[in-house]
């Protein structure tokens, strides 16, 4: 039996005013556009807590420090993931096979999640991939990269050691390699050829 009262909609809830219902729509609205602009790729120069060129220095868990000062002159791709996240699991073939082929560049995947070295290594003892991978301390992240507002997060640093451009999802090697090369000038020309 279905109580009804003044009021009230059994199906949809409290039945609102006019303004009530304006102001559901807005808050409807505003949540979509925050939620769609997390997900897409965002520019660099699009967040003013990013440092010209960051630093970070951490411990790995197989492959001992890291530093990415020593990096320069080589694309680098932080990757923040944790082993509970779906997307961040599936894109570790593609960041693996992009670090594989590349000379010119490096991955390294960045554990955010609480949790132990040893259940990390254990993990990666059942999923391996070849890049370093270190453990971060989720109440203390690096101080020239804040907190993740989502996993996976990638962000790819050029080889002036700026933040080139952050990936907020799964990135594949295709979209990787896709931005590296239309990131890189054209080779000048040769003197006396051509004309």
């Amino acid at each position: 039996m279905i109580v009804r009262s003044k009021g009230w909609n059994a199906w949809t809830g409290p039945i609102l005013s006019g303004q009530a219902r304006s102001s559901r729509v807005l808050l409807g609205l505003a949540l979509l556009v925050s939620f769609a602009s997390a997900l897409a790729a965002e520019p660099a120069g699009s967040q003013a807590d990013a440092a010209t060129q960051p630093e970070l220095r951490v411990e790995t868990l197989a492959h001992g420090s890291f530093d990415l000062a020593t990096r320069r002159g080589h694309w680098v791709l932080l990757n923040f993931w944790a082993t509970w996240c779906a997307p961040c699991l599936n894109e570790m073939p593609e960041l693996d096979a992009f670090d594989k082929a590349h000379d010119d560049a490096e991955v390294i995947g960045l554990a955010w999640e609480e949790t132990t070295a040893e259940e990390l290594a254990t993990f990666l003892g059942q999923r391996p991939v070849s890049y370093p991978v270190a453990l971060l301390d989720v109440y203390a992240p690096p101080k020239d990269f804040p907190a993740p507002r989502g996993l996976p997060l990638s962000v790819l640093i050029a080889p002036d050691g700026t933040v080139h451009k952050k990936f907020l999802g799964p990135v594949t090697r295709a979209e990787l390699e896709r931005e590296i090369r239309t990131a890189e000038p054209a080779s000048p020309p040769v003197p006396g050829a051509g004309s």
